[in-house]
């Protein structure tokens, strides 16, 4: 495992962040054993968030690693103020409550690093960055960020927060992958993949804000599953209705020909596409469901694609 560091937190990061979406009450044995498992292989650092699984999501994590005894040795990324189907939630009072809530079911004092789930371009950001410093100051969190906001909004939030004097954002987490979104998989998504975004890669890299990108595996593209042969087989997946064009084909077309001549896997390829971006501080969120899909995305750490091979895979010859 390989460890980075963002600001306003004190331990190490590992470079691969597994997400804890799979965790529900019907199978929490079987999830404390895969957090075992992850854990014993380097991972210090989970995704959690208010809305998944109604709140079982932190329930289960927190009852696991309070059994353990290990908070001192996890990052916690926390996330909240996911719109509802009724209104836009990311006003101070829902943040609020929603820290609450989520410290309340992990039963743990603070979260290492608190991502805001969506962004309301509607809202000044100033109230937003006012509430989150607050928080940073009483010690609830101890870094905070934005999850699908743009590059944009997280700009105009850290410049009000440099001249009112307040903590300013300090991670992203937006989908990148080497696959390019036709239409993104739930609403409010932001992507900084693809040449639409260069602007927004271009700003991340020069303000040198660690990124947490959500969908490093286009949502199961190059899973390995999915071929032109039996693209009919999954013409219902949520991955088929993001990703599902002729370039993206091509990418899996080439994507499967350099995970043949290196002897790996074309997740693995995929997953090192997107690390092996040396101007971007890319902390990948994954979602393995056994010690196995983990220990495969570890290996893709240290497989080295050329400028050229990334080139390639990329179409862009």
């Amino acid at each position: 495992m390989l460890y980075g560091k963002v600001p306003g937190i004190h331990k190490n990061i590992s470079r691969l962040v597994q997400g804890t979406v799979m965790l529900s009450t019907g199978n929490e044995p079987q999830g404390w054993a895969l957090m075992d498992q992850i854990f014993s292989l380097g991972c210090t650092t989970f995704d959690t968030a208010h809305i998944y699984a109604g709140g079982d999501n932190e329930r289960i994590f927190g009852r696991w690693m309070n059994d353990r005894g290990i908070r001192e040795k996890l990052v916690i990324i926390g996330k909240g103020a996911h719109h509802s189907p009724d209104r836009k939630r990311v006003t101070s009072w829902d943040i609020t409550a929603d820290i609450y809530d989520s410290l309340a079911r992990l039963k743990t004092t603070y979260i290492d690093l608190y991502l805001l789930h969506r962004d309301d371009p509607g809202m000044p950001v100033d109230t937003i960055v006012e509430t989150l410093h607050e928080h940073k100051v009483a010690g609830r969190i101890h870094a905070y960020g934005g999850s699908n906001w743009s590059a944009h909004r997280i700009a105009e939030a850290n410049a009000y927060a440099k001249e009112h004097n307040l903590s300013p954002f300090v991670a992203s987490s937006p989908q990148f992958s080497l696959a390019v979104q036709i239409r993104p998989p739930w609403d409010d998504c932001i992507s900084i993949t693809g040449q639409a975004n260069i602007e927004q890669r271009h700003w991340y890299s020069t303000e040198e804000i660690p990124l947490f990108c959500w969908s490093s595996l286009a949502g199961g593209w190059f899973s390995g599953k999915l071929t032109r042969e039996n693209k009919a087989e999954h013409e219902e997946s949520l991955y088929m209705y993001s990703y599902g064009s002729e370039d993206n084909f091509k990418r899996l077309d080439r994507a499967g020909i350099i995970a043949r001549e290196k002897n790996v896997s074309i997740a693995q390829i995929a997953l090192a596409w997107v690390l092996n971006h040396p101007e971007l501080n890319l902390f990948p969120l994954v979602a393995a469901y056994s010690k196995e899909e983990f220990e495969q995305c570890i290996t893709a750490l240290d497989i080295e694609l050329s400028p050229k091979e990334c080139a390639w895979l990329n179409l862009e010859d």
